[in-house]
């Protein structure tokens, strides 16, 4: 057991000048400096409280290309189909307008191989019958043309046998009025000779003659009679003989267009069936042309997505990727909604790229070492599914280049310089939580500046 009771110590016996540890720890001197080294640690941080600090809005992205068209992107066929042979392998280089793979149709329907052949064949018959058509419309056009010249010329010969008609009617009046006043004299003489014989002037053979001419003149006033309501009866007929050629044409016209206008229809069918069949002999052609998958752009085979032969794929399914060739290098950020306000178009920003070394100070700019400079060419107005918004930075010119082996995909850092303001400010803004302050960038302020001026005038 160790005696370590008040009435066992040591110290009296044990001699600390002896060793040269416990002359170090009795002269207790190591503790002079290190209270002088705290002293000047505080003064240190202390200075360092008012050095100025740049405020800075970071991000975490990507790069990526500046424009759309020279970012990767997939092919699709917009046709189903089954992959036959393969033309290229991945990494290989694609111009515009290169096989890649070659498909056929998984689709009944097209299946023949004549199918554009055939079609043409369709087309030539209904364009035949289209012209077929087209000699009957015109033949009817001329029977319709022919009845109604036919139908003037009955009309016109009606016509004539109405006047004609009329004019015997208007003769025969007069005959009868003339027969009429012939009868009337005739009986006048006949009273007067009967008068005269019975004075005994004049014959009984006399009296005779005159009774007879009388009768003679009755009966010719009665036959005028007859003769006029025969030439009434004529006008009549020639009437309805007008409205008999009329109608009768009227139903003969009718019916030739009627068939006119049935041939014009079919006629117009057959032509819409023809357009059908150009349209349809277009888009196999056009899908014939499909059956090879073509490079849209020059660039580089990354990778093919289905890959083997005997593989089906249906309508809009990715095949293979490639990535352009000519492209301009850009890094999509990430920045929090609220240091948004902070983030103007044409704003200087730096960047660090993954895989190669730098040394960051961020409110420190001087100090920072391996970034490369860029500015912001876009902001996303809208707020991606991250809960940030997207902004898109391009290569400043004025700076130093980016490396020559940067591929779009590699991870970026990036950082924007905002306003300058004491390190104890940054802290306090920091603990509590507080954003940036509101930064506007000069260009900005030199034009609100104008404005004021320009209103105060």
């Amino acid at each position: 057991m160790l005696n370590i009771s008040n009435t066992s110590s040591i110290k009296g016996n044990l001699e600390l000048n002896d060793y040269k540890s416990g002359v170090k720890v009795a002269k207790r001197r190591h503790y002079k400096y290190f209270n002088r080294f705290l002293g000047g640690a505080a003064i240190f941080a202390f200075i360092i409280l008012f050095l100025p600090w740049t405020q800075n809005v970071t991000g975490n992205g990507y790069v990526t290309t500046l424009t759309p068209e020279s970012r990767p992107q997939t092919i699709q066929s917009p046709i189903a189909g089954r992959i036959e042979t393969w033309y290229v392998r991945e990494g290989a280089r694609v111009k515009v307008g290169d096989t890649i793979l070659r498909i056929s149709e998984v689709k009944s329907e097209y299946f023949d191989d004549q199918l554009v052949e055939r079609t043409t064949d369709q087309i030539g018959s209904k364009s035949n019958a289209v012209i077929s058509y087209q000699n009957k419309v015109s033949a009817l056009r001329n029977q319709i043309g022919a009845l109604n010249q036919e139908r003037e010329l009955k009309l016109d010969q009606a016509q004539l046998k109405l006047q004609q008609a009329r004019l015997g009617v208007e003769s025969d009046s007069i005959d009868l009025v003339a027969a009429r006043t012939n009868e009337r004299i005739a009986l006048q003489q006949l009273n007067r000779f009967i008068e005269l014989n019975e004075e005994g002037i004049e014959s009984d053979q006399e009296v005779e003659m005159k009774e007879m001419k009388y009768q003679e003149t009755q009966s010719k006033r009665i036959s005028q009679e007859a003769k006029l309501l025969q030439s009434k009866a004529k006008v009549a007929d020639a009437l309805v003989e007008i409205n008999r050629v009329r109608q009768e044409y009227i139903d003969k016209i009718s019916k030739a267009e009627s068939d006119l206008y049935t041939a014009q229809s079919t006629q117009f069918d057959t032509e819409a069936q023809v357009s059908k069949l150009e349209v349809d002999r277009a888009n196999y052609q056009r899908r014939r042309d499909l059956y090879y998958v073509t490079a849209p752009q020059a660039g580089y085979v990354n990778r093919a997505i289905i890959g083997g032969i005997g593989e089906t794929f249906k309508e809009g399914q990715q095949l293979v990727s490639i990535m352009p060739d000519d492209y301009e290098l850009a890094v999509e950020t990430y920045v929090e909604p609220i240091d948004l306000p902070l983030i103007h178009e044409g704003e200087e920003v730096r960047v660090q790229f993954d895989g190669w070394p730098a040394i960051i100070f961020s409110g420190w700019p001087a100090a920072t070492y391996g970034t490369y400079g860029a500015r912001v060419v876009a902001i996303e107005q809208f707020i991606s599914t991250n809960g940030k918004y997207r902004v898109l930075l391009a290569p400043d010119e004025e700076d130093h280049q980016w490396p020559d082996q940067l591929v779009p995909g590699a991870g970026a850092y990036t950082f924007a310089l905002l306003e300058d303001v004491p390190v104890w400010y940054e802290l306090w803004r920091r603990l509590n939580g507080f954003p940036a302050n509101f930064y506007q960038p000069e260009a900005n302020d030199k034009e609100a500046k104008k404005d004021k001026n320009a209103q105060k005038k």
